[in-house]
């Protein structure tokens, strides 16, 4: 005779864990922050500025009208989307002495998220670089290649050594736990 519990247990969807990261590793979406999301539009409204080559204006309103953008932080959307986009020229000639391949060889997931790293270390000097890091490595995984996110960590771990070189030495001198 089967324990009804057992068969019934069974049945269920496995658990999450409630550190707020869901079974596959990735942030619930009630974890994440309004900057995370933000950073998260903005990279959607890249992906259509590389792919679709679309206006900036319309990116910035057809975004605002997705499910769920009023969670975000609409002011860090707007100076990333804006940003980056007026920028992107100095953005990859930031990023392209970096790289190990051509640029166009780059996904346009990957190239946003690099473009959204490296504007946050030049001009979003409140946020840590570390944090910057984090974050861009979290929206490479979300939306990126299966191992988008470890160049990622590679291109925007030296770019951060050469764009906040004093803020990343004194923080490497610190015992971390």
């Amino acid at each position: 005779m089967t324990d009804p519990q057992s068969t019934t247990a069974s049945k269920r969807p496995p658990r999450q864990s409630k550190t707020g990261l869901t079974a596959t590793g990735v942030r619930k979406a009630k974890a994440k922050s309004e900057r995370t999301r933000a950073r998260e539009f903005a990279l959607q409204g890249l992906y259509q500025k590389l792919v679709g080559k679309n206006d900036v204006s319309e990116i910035d309103a057809f975004t605002r009208e997705l499910a769920g953008f009023s969670k975000s932080d609409a002011a860090h959307f707007t100076l990333l989307l804006n940003g980056c986009s007026k920028e992107m020229a100095a953005l990859d000639a930031l990023i392209v002495p970096l790289l190990d391949r051509k640029l166009d060889e780059i996904s346009p997931i990957e190239h946003g998220v690099l473009w959204i790293g490296a504007f946050e270390l030049q001009h979003c000097l409140d946020v840590p670089w570390r944090v910057v890091l984090n974050e861009c490595i979290e929206l490479a995984k979300e939306f990126g290649g299966t191992d988008g996110h470890k160049y990622v960590n590679a291109v925007l771990n030296e770019l951060a050594t050469r764009l906040r070189a004093a803020e990343v030495g004194a923080d490497r001198l610190q015992p971390h736990q």
